[in-house]
């Protein structure tokens, strides 16, 4: 693993941090997107894992794409020519964006600082979003002359509704944590110092629960994005079939029988 996804485990809970404090965590080089999705997919593939936390190191959750790489055509972003420009962002920074659309774990957004493009779109691809009290957000694509190249189209519309969406991205305006939560981008709004805590401490109230029904639980909610109702009812259906049969729900209904706090295994 390289070193601008800084992971640690506290339980149940993976906390990944952006590690580029100097620059605002802006995503500069495709070894910066391979760290990513090796994080992601690793939290992933642990089973001991109920939650995750995305957050930022320093003043900054993420700056989104780095604007001197993009001109020196050395980053994420312009090669020579088009077709390689196309596939630098397969390579990159949509790889990451895979990683965080596929991973079952549920994952929690704390934003601190600057969350602009890219790092906007990282946090609505998050299940839950908390803002620091001095958090600033931008979906500024417009101001440099790009489109969201990362599918923020998809996920921010997804987050904030398509009218809402085409503003953020057509003024690409920035705005304050305030705003932020008034439109329906984050959950709640704290103090900045109370940001970790408070993520650790909504991580913890959501990794206590059965493990596979988590998981499970999250996959519907992603597929039901996009899906019809039949198709989420027939899922539903398969995946409740499969939540019956696990030990966690055994347990949970014979705590209740019995009146106890449940023991969950994850299994």
């Amino acid at each position: 693993m390289g070193d601008f996804i800084l992971r640690e485990t506290i339980g149940k809970i993976a906390v990944l941090r952006m590690n580029r404090p100097g620059a605002l965590n802006a995503i500069a080089t495709l070894e910066d997107c391979d760290d990513f999705v090796r994080a992601v997919e690793a939290v992933a593939d642990d089973r001991a894992i109920s939650a995750m936390v995305l957050t930022g190191m320093g003043r900054g959750f993420c700056a989104g794409g780095d604007l001197k790489a993009m001109q020196d055509k050395t980053g994420v972003g312009p090669m020579d020519q088009p077709d390689g420009t196309r596939g630098n962002y397969k390579r990159g920074v949509q790889r990451v964006v895979r990683a965080l659309m596929e991973c079952e774990v549920p994952a929690i957004a704390a934003v601190n600082g600057h969350a602009v493009g890219l790092g906007c779109d990282l946090a609505c691809l998050c299940d839950i979003r908390l803002a620091g009290e001095s958090a600033k957000f931008s979906a500024s694509f417009i101001k440099v002359g790009l489109v969201p190249g990362d599918g923020g189209a998809w996920s921010l519309a997804r987050v904030v509704g398509y009218s809402m969406a085409a503003e953020l991205f057509l003024t690409g305006d920035r705005f304050d944590a305030a705003r932020a939560k008034e439109i329906g981008l984050v959950s709640r709004v704290v103090a900045d110092d109370a940001l970790f805590g408070e993520a650790m401490a909504l991580a913890e109230r959501i990794a206590a629960n059965p493990a596979r029904a988590l998981r499970l639980t999250k996959r519907l909610l992603r597929e039901a994005q996009t899906a019809r109702m039949s198709e989420i009812l027939e899922l539903s259906a398969a995946f409740q079939a499969l939540a019956h049969e696990t030990a966690d729900h055994g347990e949970a209904v014979a705590a209740f029988l019995e009146k106890r706090e449940p023991r969950f295994t994850g299994g």
